[in-house]
């Protein structure tokens, strides 16, 4: 059974995205970082691979949507709280992203997302420890 995952995104400038991405406190691998691609590190089992468009292409016959007219996929995150929710998403709006969407509440799951400079979906939430006990 798989262990880990690596998410793989198309971007159209690896510098800028690298720099958005930075600029919300993630870190990137070096050993898997040249001027086609990086490693984001979002936990220890958790990766996503920002791959300039070119070299995304040669993994699939199947174009590259725009993702600033389509949805792709959204990538969900979860935080610790709902100020580290906040904390992202602002984060994100600072380094040049957008919110799409208004805040969810429902009490015990709180959530917000972003678009990154690529028009990626994102969203971070969080859910009351308690609930996912059960």
């Amino acid at each position: 059974m798989a262990t880990k995952i690596f998410v793989n995104l198309p971007v159209k400038d690896l510098n800028k995205s690298i720099a958005f991405f930075t600029n919300l406190g993630y870190t990137f691998n070096a050993q898997f970082t040249n001027e086609n691609a990086t490693c984001m590190i979002i936990s220890e089992d958790i990766f996503v691979m920002l791959l300039v468009e070119p070299f995304f292409k040669g993994f699939t016959k199947k174009e590259i949507p725009d993702t600033q007219e389509y949805a792709q996929a959204i990538v969900c995150l979860s935080a610790e709280s709902r100020e580290e929710v906040d904390k992202l998403v602002s984060l994100a709006l600072e380094a040049g992203g957008t919110a799409p969407n208004a805040v969810q509440d429902q009490g015990f799951m709180y959530g917000h997302g972003f678009q990154d400079l690529d028009g990626h979906l994102w969203e971070v939430m969080w859910m009351d420890p308690a609930v996912i006990q059960g």
